[in-house]
């Protein structure tokens, strides 16, 4: 099992920007295929954008592709995701997760592992 822990939250203008970091510790991370999921009050939890192992395939949302972008260092055991051009409706608590699959698979199934969350929040 994987431990995951958030950081990077916090609150923003729309049209600004966030980075999120979710540190990764317990088993072989490079395994692992990472993401980012997002709930907001009152809806369900979404896939946000997902990254293979090798970091050579990605998965994004159709909401927040071309604003977000999803790396990894597997040196550092880190997976990241770079919001850009927030919107009001990017606000959620968005969690770390994990999961060996595909990035798309991961997005349609859901992860293995989460984190316990972080808090953006996107004024208008």
């Amino acid at each position: 099992q994987l431990q995951l822990v958030e950081s990077g939250g916090g609150l923003v203008q729309a049209g600004g920007s966030l980075r999120l970091s979710c540190a990764a510790s317990g088993r072989t991370f490079s395994s692992y295929t990472m993401g980012w999921f997002r709930q907001a009050p009152g809806k369900e939890r979404e896939s946000v954008a997902g990254i293979s192992w090798s970091g050579g395939s990605t998965y994004y949302a159709d909401s927040v592709k071309g604003r977000f972008t999803i790396s990894r260092d597997n040196a550092k055991n880190t997976v990241y995701l770079q919001m850009n051009s927030l919107k009001p409706e990017d606000t959620a608590v968005y969690y770390c997760a994990g999961r060996i699959s595909t990035p798309q698979l991961m997005a349609r199934l859901g992860a293995d592992d989460w984190g316990r969350g972080t808090q953006v929040t996107v004024s208008s």
